[in-house]
């Protein structure tokens, strides 16, 4: 049977496959007609993300980390588990990534997907767990560790061990968020209303969390006043706003997390530090940043969009790690 994990996440899926390493990272959406024929999967529809006509449109069926569209969920995971899997092998057994607290409903939910898909076992393991394992960060009963995982619907933050988890939660709050002020906040400075893959492209490039950062980029868009298309340069300084006001609420949260914990799990913290995941985590300057807030060292992990999916790889491969890890 072939084993795989899988991390699939609000803005992209992550297949890791044992033997093969991680075979696939594309974006969860897809191009839906009003007939609601599919047009194309992943990639190709978040190509045509802001430019389809009236007629079709980019859904993307998971959402702040919950499955909101079960039916399309099933048949672009369909899709992703057809490139990334050969058909040879007898069956498929899945770790499901899921975020830190994650209900029974919402389990319910990817085992109805997965099994659409044609998966014939599946398992689940909170983020927190997978963000240190993919990290090489060892875990023991006796020496809790701290994650913040940042992606692009959720952020999940966790104190653990690996016996248990001390003290957890999952936030609504990611880089869609910054995504959709960002465009706000250059409607409001420039009179220009830019597009989401733009405004993404402006996190990506320029978001900076460096003081006096002056990087810039030229972006196109519309003007508000006259309709007519103009493209004006942006710095790092224009979109600094939209994207520290969402740090600083998961900074917020983590401060609330850390209060309430044992004088001995601080203790802990203090000497381990923070290790940081995710895709927003790239943004320039965000460990450092967490690190001065939070008066902890912060690590980041090499790679931070793949941590998790690393980690799932780490745990289905072992059966030690999916007898002791995989939620009920």
């Amino acid at each position: 049977m072939l084993k795989i994990a899988i991390d699939f996440g609000t803005a992209v899926t992550k297949i890791y496959r044992i033997g093969s390493g991680i075979v696939l990272a594309e974006p969860t959406c897809v191009t839906v007609s009003r007939d609601t024929n599919i047009r194309a999967f992943g990639s190709d529809a978040k190509r045509l993300l802001g430019k389809t006509a009236e007629l079709s449109e980019v859904v993307f069926p998971v959402y702040e980390g919950e499955i909101v569209n079960e039916q399309l969920a099933g048949a672009i995971l369909s899709y992703f588990l057809g490139k990334a899997c050969p058909r040879k092998f007898g069956g498929i057994e899945a770790l499901f990534c899921v975020p830190t607290g994650c209900t029974e409903e919402s389990r319910a939910k990817y085992y109805r997907v997965a099994k659409a898909a044609g998966i014939s076992r599946i398992n689940f393991v909170e983020a927190h767990y997978l963000a240190a394992l993919g990290q090489d960060v060892p875990l023991s009963e006796s020496n809790p560790v701290f994650t913040v995982d940042v992606g692009a619907g959720k952020t999940s933050l966790a104190v653990f061990s690996l016996d248990s988890t001390i003290a957890g939660l999952t936030m609504c709050v990611g880089g869609n968020n910054m995504d959709i002020h960002i465009i706000d906040h250059i409607a409001d400075l420039y009179n220009l209303k830019i597009g989401a893959l733009t405004s993404e492209k402006l996190k990506n490039s320029v978001g900076s969390l460096i003081p006096g950062d002056n990087q810039s980029v030229i972006v196109n868009g519309r003007d508000i006043a006259t309709g007519k298309p103009r493209a004006i340069s942006v710095s790092s300084e224009d979109v600094l706003f939209p994207i520290r006001v969402y740090v600083d609420k998961i900074i917020e949260y983590a401060e609330l997390m850390l209060a309430k914990l044992p004088a001995e799990v601080s203790a802990a913290m203090c000497k381990n530090g923070i290790l940081l995941s995710g895709g927003v985590c790239a943004i320039a300057g965000f460990a450092d940043y967490v690190s001065r807030k939070l008066q902890m060292e912060a690590h980041l992990a090499s790679d931070v969009q793949t941590a998790v999916v690393l980690g799932g790889g780490r745990v289905i491969g072992s059966a030690s790690l999916t007898k002791k890890l995989c939620m009920e």
